[in-house]
Parts: structure tokens; C-alpha cells; sequence
């Protein structure tokens, strides 16, 4: 005869099974869920960046001037069509939009290491002539920029509705499990400011229901004194942020 003990007992291995088999899913998809890769648009011009094991495509506007803006996009974002917006707010400068692995036409796949080394790649691949480099990131790609930024001489960083960890953001989500341990990319960007000399803009979106401003502004608190500022947008909300016009002038430093 089944006793309740042994019913208990059972009941308390099916769910742990259950919630080990839930923890190995979400570690699984972790991916999935981050990146979402998106074509890219031709008709935009492009060069390649060419790295041991992938070719990554950057979209570009030339320039003969020595001023660069390096551009680091959305997990869902076509960077093609963020060209025009970059070239009326910095005329003249060369521009280079990176299209993650996986995106774009570029091969391999996304993961925070590789996205970083392609970063930096880019930025000494693009640099011979420039003295006045601007990164700016988005979203998921505000965590690119800040690394960027960190590991090499800027002279101006912005940053469109960033986080100050994808980590946090995730614990959020699922609070039922320990979503810091079954992550494999972090994106823990509060770790890297405080060593960023360059004067930086961190763009917030008032309505932003991505990325809650609290954590926006957590990363704001961590950089060095006086070296950051933040300019919220009160009606825009994570996606439609760029269309405002106070996204325009903060993204030139007006």
C-alpha cells in the first residue's frame, strides 16, 4: 500500500524534475530568447570585416574627414537603417555599423565574446585615420559600445536605452530561477564604466517597458564623476525612442 509518506516523497521528485528540466530548457534558449538576427537591407552599402573564423558585414557611409561613428544595434535591428539618422546627426563622419554574427549576412553566430572581439576588431580595423571616434550603442548593443569603449580611446560614447546588466534584467523575468548561473552571455555592463574617461549620453525612454529605466539609471550611477549624463525622453518608449526630437539632439551632444 502506497503510504503518504511515499506519495509525498514522489510528488517532491516529480517536482524537482520538473524544475531541474525547466532550469536545463531556459539555459538552452537563453540564446534564442537574447538574439534575434534580421536581414539586411542591400541597397545600403557594406565592407567586410573579415575575422579567422567569420565574416562580418559593416554597413558604412565613407567619409574623407577623421571623424568615425561606430555603430552597435538592437538584438532585433536591421543597422542598415540607421544610417540616415547617424549621417544627419554627424555629417561628414564616416560611419560603420556592425551586423552581429548571424545577422545580415554576416556568418557565425552571436555570443557576447565573439560580439565584443568583433567590436574591438572593428574599431582597430576602421581606425588608421580617425582622431575622433563617437561608439554608440542601443539596446542590447549599448552593452557592446560600453566594453568598446572601456578597452580602447573614444572621444565621445552615447548609449540608447541601455541596461546596467542583461543578467539583472533576466533575474527580473524569471525570478523562480537562477537565471545569473544558466546565462552564458552577461552583458554586465556596470562592471566596465567606471574605467570610461570619454564624456558620455545615456538616451532613456521614458515609457521604456523593455528596459526599465531603474536599471538605465543604475548604470548611470556607476561611471566616474562627471563623466556621464542622461537625457529622458518622457513619451518614447523602447522602440519608437529615435523618432522624438530630443533623441536627435542628444545623439549630436546638443
Amino acid at each position: 500500500m502506497t503510504t503518504p509518506l511515499k506519495i509525498l516523497l514522489i510528488t517532491l521528485c516529480l517536482i524537482i524534475g520538473l524544475y531541474l528540466l525547466a532550469c536545463a530548457l531556459l539555459a538552452y534558449n537563453a540564446r534564442g530568447m537574447l538574439y534575434h538576427p534580421v536581414p539586411r537591407d542591400p541597397a545600403v552599402p557594406y565592407w567586410t570585416l573579415h575575422r579567422a573564423d567569420a565574416d562580418i558585414l559593416i554597413s558604412s557611409k565613407k567619409q574623407p574627414r577623421p571623424q568615425r561613428v561606430l555603430y552597435f544595434g538592437g538584438n532585433a535591428e536591421d543597422v542598415s537603417q540607421a544610417l540616415p539618422m547617424l549621417e544627419q546627426a554627424f555629417p561628414g563622419a564616416t560611419i560603420h555599423a556592425m551586423h552581429y554574427r548571424g545577422y545580415g549576412g554576416s556568418s557565425g553566430s552571436p555570443t557576447e565574446a565573439r560580439l565584443i572581439a568583433d567590436a574591438l576588431a572593428l574599431y582597430d580595423a576602421s581606425g588608421s585615420a580617425a582622431t575622433d571616434t563617437t561608439v554608440i550603442g542601443r539596446s542590447l548593443g549599448s552593452g557592446v559600445a560600453v566594453q568598446l569603449a572601456a578597452a580602447r580611446a573614444v572621444q565621445r560614447l552615447v548609449l540608447i536605452t541601455p541596461y546596467d546588466s542583461i543578467g539583472d534584467l533576466a533575474a527580473g523575468m524569471f525570478p523562480l530561477f537562477p537565471v545569473r548561473l544558466l546565462l552564458r552571455d552577461h552583458y554586465d555592463s556596470r562592471r566596465y564604466v567606471a574605467g570610461i574617461k570619454a564624456p558620455t549620453t545615456l538616451i532613456i525612454a521614458g515609457r521604456d517597458e523593455v528596459i526599465p529605466n531603474a536599471s538605465s539609471l543604475r548604470l548611470l550611477q556607476r561611471f566616474p564623476s562627471g563623466v556621464a549624463q542622461a537625457v529622458t525622453i518622457a513619451d518614447a518608449d523602447h522602440n519608437d525612442v529615435s523618432a522624438y526630437p530630443q533623441f536627435a539632439q542628444a545623439l549630436r551632444g546638443r
